[in-house]
């Protein structure tokens, strides 16, 4: 499995940019609310900075080098930084997505990242907690529309997923985003390379009780098996693991309604909204 240089490179590189700004800031006698000032930021943004949990702008940096008197080497350090359209723990698994040759997906709370509209993941991000700045969350939805490029590659990935009716009735961001995710749901059952399917809430015993996963397949014939957890995930490539779990997700896809059975309850759904 990936050893996780990349995400390590970043989180590091992330702490050495902190450590300079704070060691600059020190040193011209600044505190960090005066350049949370300067920098029209919060403190509590400036102090995630420094502790490398968050990225800097370069917003910042110019207000940090004009402030602090920084002589070049703020934004000579930020050259360094490992730069990523994701957070740390998603980094390994979106290399793998955006060149598998299929994938396949069990949700039991969200639609799939790879399935949302604009607004949806909007409204996603804007429940994220701690809150997070508008700047953030134009980034992580412009990014996760990226990521749908995979459903119209060439050539083209087989994607299936299992969605937890309960997904559905979960109006995030309100009927009129459910209205448009909907339809865009619909419109992805129509193409030859997705399979859409619901797992009905009434049906009480299946095989995804241990919660959600993604299973996929590179174009090597390389598998992995990918799941989170709050702030973290967990990719797996021990054969034995992953031919567990994807032995699981065909069995959930047994279970769950027919994709043309799950088209008509998405077309009654939308209906009833």
């Amino acid at each position: 499995m990936p050893d996780g240089r990349q995400a390590r490179s970043k989180s590091a590189t992330m702490r050495m940019f902190g450590a300079v700004l704070q060691a600059v800031r020190r040193r011209a006698g600044v505190s960090r609310e005066r350049l949370a000032e300067a920098a029209k930021y919060s403190v509590d943004m400036i102090c995630s900075v420094e502790q490398g949990r968050r990225q800097p702008s370069s917003k910042l940096i110019d207000a940090a080098e004009e402030l602090c008197d920084g002589g070049g080497l703020l934004r000579e350090a930020a050259k360094h930084i490992v730069q990523s359209k994701f957070p740390d723990w998603f980094e390994s698994y979106a290399k793998y997505e955006a060149e598998c040759a299929s994938l396949g997906m069990y949700e039991t709370h969200v639609i799939p990242g790879l399935f949302q509209t604009e607004e949806y993941a909007r409204a996603v991000f804007l429940n994220d907690r701690p809150v997070l700045d508008e700047d953030e969350i134009e980034e992580r939805v412009a990014s996760r529309m990226e990521r749908q490029r995979l459903l119209h590659r060439t050539p083209a990935a087989m994607i299936s997923a299992v969605l937890e009716q309960a997904t559905l009735e979960r109006w995030i961001g309100g009927k009129e985003v459910m209205r448009g995710q909907l339809r865009r749901l619909l419109a992805l059952s129509d193409l030859r390379n997705v399979d859409i399917q619901v797992m009905p809430t009434q049906r009480g015993d299946h095989a995804g009780l241990a919660g959600h996963m993604y299973v996929l397949e590179t174009q090597d014939q390389e598998r992995f098996v990918y799941s989170e957890v709050q702030k973290g995930s967990v990719l797996m490539s021990d054969p034995k693991a992953v031919a567990d779990m994807n032995m699981r997700y065909a069995v959930l896809r047994s279970q769950a309604l027919r994709p043309d059975d799950t088209r008509s309850l998405l077309e009654k759904m939308l209906g009833d909204l």
